[in-house]
């Protein structure tokens, strides 16, 4: 539980947010005046109908030869400037558009009053559920807000221990960048608008059921509660946003959206609570972490202000506290039917938010994603499946105007309409890599579900139209003869040049998913090219004069590089290429530049390496950088800032305390792979191994004591950790009796079968 013993102040750093994928809530807490800033993720401007015109990103007049005369700059001069790159290849961005607020649900008391004593504002993330509560003029007040996946309704209910004690005025007011109109009768607040850049229709309703009182309707919208016992706030709101390429608008959404708030509101408060517990839990309780914190009676910020110099009890409380706050952020603003989580996740409070609030995908929308496999949400993946799969269509134009090749392509940021083309910023334009790096989330689905259908229907397309892409673009080196990606750019810094490691790791990765798949879904003469391919390409992993993993084709690291991206390890992480243990001198050369660029960085990308740190199972290093997050990329509310705030570092340092528990990218079920020494006593249930297995595990003195696994299919399984280096034993918890197995070194290796649950237990 987050909780403070004062209102917020401030949206970005103390506001508590509340989601159901498609809406989102800030809850401030006021006593006077409370504030709930609203979202709805589709209301964005940009896009068709923008004012500014719109192209989907595609050159707006043909340029023959400029994408081959840039590779003959770069065959020519090696490296070539980011400048001039973009002024070949590039275009100014025209009605990219960004993500808006929806308005601010304004509860201002009819009395409010003079003094207030045991103030209390807290976020139950187990529960899903923000609450306020203070005693005033000899009465305990008590608020709460949630927002329903269910129901698809925000929902709040003011009370009060003694009766008639709940008198306010709500309203709700929008930014004035769009046209409005703001009604009520019946107790419902109806506002209606489109915005002024591209014409979106936006509506919500807000309907209140008051127990005891009065309810009084007014000309503006507003409508006042006196004397209530309790009252019950439900919202809902929508847009004409649909994805459906190219004009991305669907039906007004009045119908949609009143029918929403009707049904929920004939629901009534209790079961409207009842069943969004049940469905968040289903969720949320999946994974539980104790890793041994004391619980602290301390206000969150304080418990974060605190955190550097605090025992160790306190500060696995927050270090607990934070991993299941990202699991949390995920569950809430990536649900089914919704877009995915941008990289404010689904809470925005500007309407010129930074980076537009949008799709990042040369690394923050990947990252946003990366524990939901892992800490055993993977139904959260579904909104980031149905995005990548609607960039098909623009992106197939994209890859023929602008390439010339089969396929699709996404380049290196995207929104809801289908921006798959470029734009001028010389840093950060160029990134055709981003689809394929989007590809292997599908594949990483499919291991950790082994879902023969999803990989069949919708994994194998995605990716064999990448591979295709990238058979047309990949191009020999004429230094050795070896298929490298020209130009290619390693984010954000640098010079273009042909075969940077980033761009031959990723598309490399591809390939083998694709050559290790094609076969099992009746493809195999295109698997075959495929792999002949893979043959040839360069593999970006080249270690440089100074033992460091080169980030370029050339060796020209500077050893003095402190680069917040570490773009060029990624074979290490996310991806599979690199491993202690089967590839030990890459993994060598991945810690030597890793350990260059140093610890500092902004919050993404101190999350991403606490993975590095953890895939080279070095879990105090990997302790350290979590740290870092915590003193140096986080808000009092404990979002991750970079700064600014947006949400990626949170989920992939959820991501990377998960790869310190349980790692499984080798084929094999590593337990407690990275744990770090400020962890020596602890235990986890509900981790998620690719193969589709769940992991428990029990530990103590850094040993493990226990692990559980309960296998989705059958098969032989291999398990390893400290604990089967030694004399253990191993049984099957539904029959109670032993498992035979194989052991070699610290692994040992068993025939499992579905559903079944295997304990080992050190002796």
């Amino acid at each position: 539980m987050l909780w403070y013993d004062e209102p917020a102040d401030d949206w970005e750093t103390r506001s508590l947010p509340i989601g159901n994928g498609a809406l989102g809530g800030g809850v401030f807490g006021g006593v006077a005046r409370e504030r709930v800033r609203l979202n709805e993720k589709t209301l964005w401007t940009g896009g068709p109908g923008s004012s500014q015109g719109y192209d989907f990103g595609n050159w707006t007049s043909p340029r023959p030869g400029a994408l081959d005369g840039v590779r003959q700059l770069v065959e020519r001069d090696r490296w070539v400037a980011p400048e001039t790159v973009a002024a070949a290849l590039g275009q100014a961005r025209r009605g990219f558009g960004a993500y808006q607020p929806f308005g601010e649900l304004v509860l201002a008391l009819t009395d409010p009053p003079a003094e207030v004593t045991a103030y209390r504002r807290d976020l139950d993330l187990s529960r899903a559920v923000a609450s306020v509560a203070y005693e005033a003029d000899g009465a305990r007040y008590t608020r709460e807000y949630f927002a329903s996946a269910v129901d698809g309704v925000l929902v709040a209910r003011l009370s009060a221990d003694r009766p008639g004690r709940i008198g306010f005025t709500a309203s709700i007011t929008a930014p004035d960048n769009r046209t409005q109109l703001c009604t009520a009768h019946g107790g419902r607040s109806i506002l209606t608008g489109t915005l002024h850049d591209n014409g979106m229709r936006f509506e919500s309703h807000l309907r209140l059921l008051n127990e005891g009182g009065t309810r009084t309707d007014h000309e503006d919208g507003t409508i006042t509660v006196a004397g209530a016992d309790n009252v019950v706030l439900v919202f809902a709101a929508g847009t004409d946003y649909a994805p459906d390429h190219p004009t991305y608008r669907g039906p007004d959404p009045h119908d949609r959206v009143r029918r929403t708030v009707d049904a929920a509101s004939a629901q009534g408060w209790h079961r409207l609570l009842d069943a969004h517990l049940r469905d968040h839990r289903a969720l949320f309780d999946r994974v539980r972490l104790d890793i041994g914190p004391q619980l602290v009676d301390v206000p969150t910020d304080d418990l974060l202000r605190g955190y550097p110099t605090a025992p160790p009890p306190f500060r696995r409380a927050l270090e607990a506290l934070y991993f299941q706050y990202g699991r949390y952020l995920l569950i809430a603003s990536s649900r089914p039917g919704t877009l995915p989580a941008n990289l404010q996740g689904v809470w925005n409070d500007s309407v010129a938010p930074p980076w537009s609030g949008d799709y990042h995908v040369n690394i923050n929308l990947q990252m946003n994603y990366w524990p939901a496999e892992t800490t055993n949400l993977a139904e959260t993946t579904g909104p980031l499946f149905d995005f990548v799969d609607a960039l098909r269509e623009p992106g197939a134009v994209t890859a023929r105007e602008l390439h010339g090749n089969r396929g699709w392509v996404v380049n290196n940021e995207t929104n809801p309409f289908g921006f798959t083309g470029v734009h001028d910023w010389a840093t950060a334009f160029w990134f055709p890599e981003a689809g394929a790096w989007l590809a292997h989330h599908y594949f990483e689905h499919y291991l950790f579900t082994r879902d023969e259908e999803f990989l069949r229907e919708r994994a194998y397309p995605v990716m064999r139209e990448l591979a295709e892409f990238w058979l047309d673009a990949l191009v020999v080196d004429p230094r050795d003869g070896t298929l490298v990606v020209t130009p290619s750019y390693s984010p954000e810094h640098g010079d273009f040049s042909a075969g940077a490691a980033l761009s031959q790791q990723i598309v490399r990765q591809l390939f083998a998913h694709v050559a290790a798949t094609a076969d099992e879904v009746g493809d195999a003469a295109f698997g075959a090219e495929v792999r002949q391919a893979l043959e040839r390409i360069d593999p970006g992993t080249r270690i440089g004069s100074w033992g460091q993993l080169q980030e370029w084709k050339e060796d020209r690291d500077d050893p003095a590089n402190t680069h917040r991206h570490v773009s060029h390890l990624f074979a290490l992480f996310p991806g599979t290429g690199i491993s202690p243990r089967t590839t030990p001198e890459l993994a060598a050369a991945a810690r030597t530049s890793l350990t260059a660029r140093g610890d500092g960085g902004t919050g993404w990308s101190k999350a991403w390496k606490i993975n590095f740190w953890a895939r080279l199972l070095d879990g105090d290093h990997a302790h350290r950088m979590l740290a870092e997050q915590l003193v140096g990329s986080t808000l009092p509310n404990l979002w991750d800032t970079h700064p600014p705030f947006q949400l990626d570092g949170n989920f992939g340092a959820t991501a990377g305390v998960a790869e310190m528990l349980l790692q499984s990218h080798d084929g094999v079920v590593h337990v407690l792979p990275a744990l770090p020494g400020e962890w020596p006593d602890g235990s986890y249930t509900g981790l998620r191994a690719r193969g589709d297995v769940t992991v428990d595990a029990t530990w103590s003195d850094g040993a493990a004591r226990e692990i559980a696994l309960t296998t989705g299919r059958d098969g032989p399984l291999t398990v390893r950790g400290t604990l089967f280096g030694g004399d253990f034993r191993l049984v099957d918890a539904r029959t109670g009796t032993p498992v035979p197995h194989h052991r070699d070194g610290d692994s040992t290796t068993f025939t499992a079968h579905a559903g079944h649950r295997y304990v080992a237990t050190a002796r």
